[in-house]
């Protein structure tokens, strides 16, 4: 039986703790040898991957998205953009009530995000269909938003619709899943909505699903950080007494309690499993949509 605990995050987010959904999600990436990805919902195979090495550690990640992605939440009604919902809240909801979605067990943040680095919604932003390249450079990873179907043209009239919203400021935000080994989004619900916002001049408001990290884990960490303070103090306790001393332990504290603050809310690593069938079944799938990645 799946089990849901809310927990209310500073800024109106939430984490929603799930439990009886141990996975393999059905919303989930899959991996077999040799740089082989496989996103699939539920049996059907949405999205190809496998990547290459370039210079050094960096790698090329190519890939080939299928039709048939399904969103998780139903199409939205101008009165409900218009209405002020707490859509952090809202999304979680129907994503408790799909069955379609990238939860499994563990804690996930549900939180707007309005704030992106420059060149994530245009120079990473992929918008060729059904291909697609992303650079994953060492220690940094890619950093872009990958739609999960191919984008409306900016005329297309739901496309217009939405954009009379952006103009209001009441466009509903853009649902995104943070994938860790990326660093990057995918698009879970929006697309539309996003193309709306961009063709405006803007950048899409988006409410972002990241899986943060379990209990066990953050309280780990948590007396990790504890035994770095109480060191970093007891060298502070010998120092000379004044104003630098003063402020040193002052910026101590405040850093301390900013991190144990932050850590139950961190992103973890999203999770992957081990494709059944193995490179065999990956590269059948690659043939039969006649994917072929660059040697």
């Amino acid at each position: 039986m799946n089990r849901w605990a809310r927990e209310p995050l500073p800024g109106g987010g939430l984490v929603l703790a799930v439990s009886g959904r141990p996975g393999p999600a059905s919303l989930r990436f899959e991996t077999a040898d040799d740089g082989r990805l496989l996103l699939s919902q539920g049996e059907r195979p949405m999205l190809l991957g496998r990547s290459r090495e370039t210079t050094g550690c960096c790698r090329d990640l190519h890939l080939h998205r299928l039709t048939g992605y399904r969103s998780p939440l139903p199409p939205l009604r101008s009165s409900e953009m218009r209405s002020g919902v707490n859509w952090a809240h809202w999304y979680a909801r129907r994503l408790e009530e799909n069955d379609e979605v990238p939860l499994h067990d563990g804690r996930w943040g549900f939180s707007e995000k309005a704030v992106f680095q420059p060149g994530i919604w245009s120079e990473d932003f992929v918008g060729e269909w059904p291909g697609g390249c992303l650079e994953l450079y060492c220690g940094g990873g890619w950093h872009g938003v990958l739609p999960l179907r191919r984008l409306s043209p900016p005329d297309a009239p739901r496309v217009k619709a939405y954009r009379r919203h952006a103009r209001e400021g009441t466009l509903a935000p853009v649902l995104l899943w943070w994938v860790s080994f990326l660093d990057g989004w995918l698009i879970l619900d929006g697309h539309d909505r996003a193309v709306a916002a961009l063709a405006e001049g803007g950048v899409p408001v988006c409410t972002q699903v990241t899986r943060v990290p379990d209990d066990e884990h953050w309280r780990s960490a948590t007396a990790d950080v504890t035994q770095a303070y109480e060191r970093h103090m007891e060298g502070l306790a010998s120092c000379p007494e004044g104003p630098e001393t003063e402020r040193r332990r002052v910026t101590v504290e405040q850093g301390y309690g900013d991190t144990l603050a932050s850590l139950p809310y961190e992103g973890a690593a999203t999770r992957s499993w081990p494709l059944p069938g193995g490179a065999a079944a990956w590269d059948g799938i690659a043939d039969r949509v006649r994917f072929r990645v660059p040697e």
